[in-house]
């Protein structure tokens, strides 16, 4: 049996699953990924987000708000 290191998981997450790693709806998801702030790829017919394209929008988040304050 094989154990995965700390912080090794999957690389692409379903929808929903990016959605919940937020706190927020599926819905709002899909019109973050429409809207273009979150990257998203398809694998046929089925989308996924990379866990680099939460990161990168939470870090873009959290850059906007240090700007302003």
């Amino acid at each position: 049996m094989t154990t995965q290191p700390a912080g090794q998981g999957r690389t692409l997450l379903t929808v929903e699953q990016a959605a919940a790693q937020l706190a927020i709806s599926r819905t709002r998801m899909f019109a973050l990924i429409k809207a273009g702030h979150i990257h998203s790829v398809r694998i046929g017919r089925l989308r996924r987000v990379p866990l680099e394209a939460l990161a990168a929008y939470v870090q873009g988040l959290t850059d906007a708000q240090r700007a302003i304050a």
